[in-house]
């Protein structure tokens, strides 16, 4: 077996303590002899919910050998919140132990720079692997059959039940839903979301009429993964954003019936198609929905996009953004979002909440109406790393992070402030955003009732009705930025160097091509003097401008990796994938070389 670097694992740290284990503190010291896998992790982000579910297989597989510990290291002022951890590990059904680390202790100490990331760790406390985006479970499989074999015949492997404890189940008619639908007949459609359900409540938003779903997750005609978006369409019936399934389903609730109408239950990775028979191409966690021109249009969270449903032809595709995350507006091809979480159609306008750049934005035909010609625009937002609570002008208005959007019947729009469990709405006729409640346990969506406004109150498991207010709410105004340590580096030139070990057994695809892409920008762009871009090498030269203090580099990188077998005339291939965002400090001390591991072992 081939030798690998080993670097002593640091101690496991977090101010909010243990998650899912009974009460107990966990130490490495004593899951000593297992195959440990930290994931670095925070529940805003749609890639660590890809991986939470991408490690689903291998946590049951090698349960008495392997034990997962998510590190929940937050990005949002929201997600340092004890209470909102622990709503979080039951929401996404994690079932091994957590550590709340709010200060980012251990992310520090393992010198993480992206969620997620991975960390393999081997039976004798070494780190052995370090993988950061999606699309690793793969590779990571691989080396754990390494592991259990080398250590197995060392004797340095201890199988066994882990320290994993389940919570106490609660008891309530819906469990963290996501979005509603109000149907013709004045009841309400819920995704109830954790328990792979939609639920049909009364006119009152409170008596359980029915339950539409097994309650176990899968792709059959009786379950769902997660669902969230739902949309009212022209002929009565009820589009389904499944998340997890990565599909589109139709419910009928006048015969029960359900069907799949978009994806294939496959999750969608660079390279597949982006347009085609809707049943034939993949999706990648669809999360809102709504009707509109005609369409069916879809918050393609887990790519940064807006994708298209037309019914008429039985198709899908691509409606807006180019899968790289974060607030670029203008032609719709050329858009950049991240993590589109709720639509609403109005008029001419498509509202979106783009909850990773806490904003909100929207689509409208091009000025010339040419066909499928749309532009993207913002009303409220600035980027990935500024957020708050701020009341005012758009322009310097601050939410965080909501997940919901409504249009109101004055033109107005309704936006669930979901980290700032708050309703809030944007006036497009006077630039202002304003406060409509407060109090709001996590709002995820919200639909209109008459004269109300009826609030998913995700975290509180109920629908809460509102009079929609003429006055606004007055609150304090509180502006955050992203917290993490910056990193030092040297003026002048820059050498960013991504790491990627292809996994035994596998080596770079190249038949057709450069297997590898890299892309860099930079916050603000005058941060690079020269480096700035797309290409195909991993390493790159970047120049930083003169007199520049401090910034944020933005780097996205991809490789795809296939088995090398020569004999197999089409092998299987898997694709890695990272967005980072570093925030760097331009000093005469700093570092001339950044590296990002996506995956293996930085040995410089």
């Amino acid at each position: 077996m081939a030798s690998r670097a080993r670097v002593r694992a640091p101690e496991l740290i977090g101010k909010g303590g243990w998650l899912n284990t009974g009460g107990n503190d966990l130490t490495l010291t004593d899951l000593r002899g297992r195959i440990v896998i930290l994931d670095f992790w925070t529940f805003c982000c749609v890639n660590c919910l890809h991986v939470l579910d991408e490690l689903r297989e291998l946590e049951e597989r090698h349960r008495d050998s392997v034990v997962i510990i998510g590190v929940h290291s937050p990005k949002f002022v929201h997600e340092a919140d004890h209470q909102a951890v622990v709503d979080a590990v039951e929401r996404y059904g994690v079932e091994h132990p957590v550590l709340d680390d709010p200060e980012l202790a251990t992310w520090k100490q393992y010198a993480v720079r992206a969620w997620p990331t991975l960390v393999v760790i081997d039976p004798e406390g070494y780190v052995v692997a370090q993988h950061a985006g999606e699309g690793h479970a793969h590779a990571i499989e691989a080396l754990v059959e390494e592991l259990i074999a080398e250590h197995g015949a060392k004797g340095t492997l201890r199988r066994g039940d882990g320290p994993y404890v389940p919570p106490e189940p609660v008891a309530t008619d819906l469990r963290f839903p996501g979005k509603a639908v109000r149907l013709p007949g004045g009841t309400f459609l819920v995704s109830d979301t954790t328990r792979h359900q939609l639920v049909e409540l009364g006119a009152d938003g409170e008596e359980v009429l029915r339950r539409i779903g097994s309650g176990e997750r899968g792709l059959g005609p009786d379950s769902f993964n997660e669902p969230q978006g739902l949309a009212l369409l022209p002929d009565g019936t009820v589009a389904v954003a499944d998340t997890v399934n990565h599909a589109v389903r139709v419910f009928d609730p006048a015969t029960g019936t359900l069907e799949t109408v978009a994806g294939t239950g496959k999750q969608w990775w660079q390279g597949s198609p982006t347009a085609g028979p809707a049943r034939e191409v993949d999706l990648s966690s669809p999360w809102d929905l709504a009707w509109w021109q005609d369409r069916l249009w879809i918050a393609m969270a887990g790519v940064h996009q807006i994708w298209a449903y037309d019914p008429a032809d039985g198709t899908v595709a691509v409606a807006a953004g180019t899968t790289n995350e974060g607030l670029v507006d203008g032609p719709a091809a050329e858009a950049w979002f991240a993590q589109p979480s709720g639509l609403a159609a109005a008029g001419d306008r498509l509202w979106i909440a783009d909850s990773e750049t806490s904003a909100v934005r929207w689509i409208e035909r091009a000025a010339d109406d040419a066909a499928d010609g749309y532009v993207v625009r913002t009303a409220v937002g600035t980027g990935l790393f500024d957020f708050g609570h701020r009341d005012g002008a758009a322009e310097q208005a601050l939410l965080q992070h909501p997940l919901g959007v409504t249009a109101l019947p004055d033109g107005s729009v309704a936006v669930a402030d979901t980290y700032n469990h708050a309703l809030r709405r944007y006036d497009p006729a006077s630039g202002e955003v304003t406060t409509l409640a407060t109090d709001l346990r996590e709002p995820s969506a919200a639909v209109l009732a008459d004269d109300d406004i009826v609030v998913v109150e995700s975290a509180r498991h109920r629908l809460t009705r509102l009079r929609l207010p003429e006055e606004a709410v007055r609150v304090e105004s509180v502006a955050h930025r992203t917290q993490r340590a910056a990193t030092d580096i040297a003026p002048g030139t820059l050498r960013l160097d991504v790491v990627f070990q292809a996994p035994a057994g596998q080596k770079l695809d190249t038949r057709y091509g450069p297997s590898t892409r890299l892309l860099v920008s930079a916050t603000p762009p005058e941060l690079l003097a020269d480096g700035a871009g797309a290409g195909t090498d991993l390493a790159r030269d970047l120049v930083l401008a003169d007199g520049a203090s401090e910034g944020v580099l933005h780097v996205s990188a991809m490789a795809a990796s296939c088995d090398d077998a020569p004999d197999v005339e089409y092998p299987a291939c898997h694709v890695h994938q990272q967005d980072w965002g570093v925030p760097v400090r331009i000093t005469r001390d700093g570092a001339a070389r950044l590296g990002l591991v996506l995956a293996g072992l930085d040995a410089e």
